[in-house]
């Protein structure tokens, strides 16, 4: 194999290259934001994928997906997710970008806010707070893909996109009126100028590959150099953690 061994995690985030050392290879997105980067805005609620507070958009170049039937948004050549952090493992972030609810308005205090922030404020969309940066990250994706020529959803299409976010407070109907509401507000979508550009310079580095613990090959060709020599994986003693990069 090829790839240098137990390189470094490298993905961008507010723009700007990052660099982790390889380490346990389950340590999750939201673990390093809260703990290593400081990033509190995103939120720890089940910590197990279902209630949406954690929620996150993970950015890759757009040909990554094509041909997949990928329900990613498409937007200046960059394929976007709304992604629980909670769930999703640090090193499959190698070569993508990392967006928060911190990037949704520009880093000046005095700022305009994103319009589905300022929409969620107008419609009353939260409450306690705890779940709204990651119902605002799912509702910035959705007015992405409303900026790029898709017809805004409906009400019923907006409710079937933010069934992964879960609200304990507002019973969902001022929620549903900011989705609704945010498309007709100024302001600016998610921070993406040039951010193919920066993907594509990642993209030079290898595939990371820690053996024995993490492989992430960027192709179906380079799947079968990363796998293991017997053919019945379920009897490895401790298998390791694999991601299609």
């Amino acid at each position: 194999m090829s790839e240098p061994f137990n390189r470094p995690i490298q993905f961008l985030f507010r723009g700007q290259p990052v660099s982790v050392p390889a380490g346990n290879p389950t340590r999750t997105v939201l673990q390093w934001l809260r703990e290593d980067a400081r990033a509190c805005g995103t939120k720890e609620g089940c910590a197990e994928g279902d209630c949406g507070a954690c929620t996150v958009v993970v950015a890759e170049l757009a040909d990554a997906v094509l041909g997949t039937g990928s329900r990613a948004v498409v937007r200046e050549g960059v394929a976007l997710r709304p992604v629980n952090a909670c769930i999703r493992f640090l090193p499959t972030l190698d070569g993508k970008a990392l967006l928060t609810v911190e990037d949704l308005a520009g880093p000046s205090p005095d700022a305009a806010l994103h319009p589905a922030q300022q929409a969620l404020v107008d419609c009353h969309g939260s409450q306690c707070g705890f779940c709204t940066p990651g119902f605002a990250m799912s509702l910035a994706v959705l007015l992405e893909r409303t900026l790029g020529g898709t017809p805004a959803p409906s009400r019923t299409q907006l409710a079937d996109e933010l069934s992964g976010n879960l609200c304990r407070c507002t019973g969902y109907r001022p929620i549903l009126d900011a989705g609704e509401r945010m498309a007709t507000l100024p302001g600016p979508g998610l921070p993406l100028a040039g951010l193919a550009d920066q993907l594509r310079q990642l993209q030079a580095a290898p595939a990371l590959s820690w053996p024995g613990q993490f492989h992430a090959p960027r192709s179906w060709p380079n799947w079968p150099r990363c796998a293991p020599p017997s053919p019945k994986p379920a009897c490895w003693p401790a298998p390791p953690t694999w991601a299609c990069g």
